[in-house]
């Protein structure tokens, strides 16, 4: 797809006016919109937090994780995939004044995400392998890996971190000769790679399997799936709902609107606090809320992976990656290159690579879903990337294996965008209030441009939702 032909799709939730207003008759404290891996990992942290408080989590697929988080990579990123971009937006900074900052919230999170992500593996036994990751740089891209390492030792550890290392992303430069000691199938044309130990693999469904057995398991934790939620409005309360507090304060809070399997109506409920959590979907429910010229647009990249045969990487131990740009198509900032990842099994994998696509049909938000059958159309290009640092691979070896859609805020040209967290109060609305209200309390806190390294930071994104967000939001004291 040419980038110049891709537009960002501003689609809204019931935009045919099917589901009328309902009153809610029930009340959730917590509803988390969205079951992959995120909104698992924040409906487990409620759920743990608030344990006296009611945290449901509605997910319209039959089971958990079945959009971007059971189709990507499963590596545990160290922070070193946040210092790619910020080393390319330094190299361009001085032509758009954009860069990749330090602090982001992408690359606190990932590190945080890291550490909390290894400690739970650890504990519940989680499957999961500690690989390290070789960046592999040939003669002109060394000045590039030595500047990664350089802001590498530079990066400080996190909120709510414990360190257990004075660096909070271990680095170490490594000649060519060395990087074939690790992996002896590399190209003679590598002469120089950026060791990352602290890079590894886990077995994503298991890590969803263990949150929702947290979640099943704990005194107020509901998981709700294959049900959809098809309109959401700001509330101010009434004597109609059932568990509403006594006196004469008013319940506030979003109703939402459910239907489970192939129901014609729709249920109501009152969610005290909402969470959208859906991923792909997650500005579908915003731009139902808001003027329709201040919609928010979303673009959906594919990335898709092929899996090998043969002996070219017989002997690979760790991930491999390429500097950025390596090979005749680069990505650039959007995109890592092809890279080489394993799973638990010891199965070799390239990608993801990158294909923007374009929304047809602005009323089908779900457009996306007719990309997810891999083809071989990618797979020449991608073998052209390869063989710059594993000479090798042959082309008959490879197969497409499975395709993954990325959520991404910004288009082809956008540069680089953050993770976002936008936190809306019922009166945030126009019309949603009849009289003033000063109200901060009972927000929807909506997760925007959650990919890459979103399943890495899932956990640290839990919390940071939690303990920062949702406590300042609320002033929560522990229940």
């Amino acid at each position: 797809m040419a980038a110049t032909h891709v537009r960002g799709l501003k689609a809204a939730l019931n935009a045919n006016g099917k589901y009328r207003y309902k009153t809610p008759e029930s009340v959730v404290d917590y509803l988390v919109i969205g079951g992959g891996v995120v909104g698992l990992a924040v409906a487990q942290r409620l759920a743990q937090r608030f344990p006296s408080k009611s945290t449901y989590l509605v997910e319209r697929h039959e089971g958990p994780g079945q959009e971007t988080s059971s189709r990507s990579s499963e590596v545990i990123h160290s922070g070193m995939y946040c210092l790619y971009y910020l080393e390319y937006r330094d190299i361009e900074r001085s032509l758009e004044g954009l860069y990749y900052p330090e602090d982001s919230l992408k690359t606190k999170l990932c590190i945080r995400g890291r550490q909390l992500m290894y400690e739970r593996c650890e504990r519940h036994r989680i499957p999961h392998r500690k690989l390290g990751k070789l960046v592999v740089a040939q003669d002109s891209q060394r000045p590039y890996i030595e500047r990664l390492h350089d802001k590498a030792q530079r990066l400080k550890w996190p909120p709510h971190s414990a360190p257990l290392d004075r660096r909070a992303l271990p680095t170490n430069l490594i000649t060519g000769d060395e990087a074939r000691e690790l992996e002896p199938d590399l190209s003679k044309k590598i002469v120089a790679a950026l060791w990352s130990p602290e890079t590894g693999i886990v077995d994503s469904h298991s890590l969803m399997e263990n949150l929702e057995k947290e979640i099943t398991e704990s005194e107020g934790g509901e998981l709700v799936y294959s049900t959809r939620v098809v309109r959401v409005d700001p509330y101010y309360g009434s004597s109609l709902v059932r568990d509403q507090p006594s006196g004469d304060a008013r319940e506030e809070g979003w109703v939402v609107q459910t239907v489970t399997g192939d129901q014609e109506e729709s249920d109501p409920l009152l969610a005290r606090t909402l969470i959208n959590a859906s991923g792909l979907s997650a500005n579908v429910i915003l731009n139902s809320l808001v003027p329709q010229d201040q919609r928010i647009a979303m673009y959906y990249a594919r990335g898709s992976y092929a899996s090998y045969n043969g002996s070219a990487v017989s002997h690979v131990s760790h991930l491999i990656y390429p500097c950025p740009g390596t090979g005749r198509v680069e990505h650039g900032f959007q995109s890592l290159g092809t890279h080489l990842t394993l799973d638990m099994q010891g199965k070799v994998r390239f990608g993801p690579d990158l294909d923007w696509l374009n929304p047809l049909d602005e009323s089908n938000p779900d457009f996306w879903e007719k990309h997810l059958i891999p083809d071989e159309t990618r797979l020449r290009l991608m073998h052209e990337a390869v063989t710059e640092y594993l000479p090798n691979v042959t082309f008959e070896g490879l197969q497409p294996d499975y395709c993954g859609i990325r959520p991404k805020l910004v288009g082809p040209q956008g540069g680089f965008q953050d993770f976002v967290f936008r936190k809306d109060y019922p009166h945030s609305f126009t019309g949603a209030v009849t009289g003033s209200s000063t109200n901060r309390t009972n927000p929807m806190i909506s997760l925007m441009g959650i990919e890459s390294p979103g399943l890495t930071s899932s956990l640290a994104i839990a919390e940071h939702v939690v303990d920062d967000i949702l406590c300042d939001a609320e002033g929560h004291r522990d229940s």
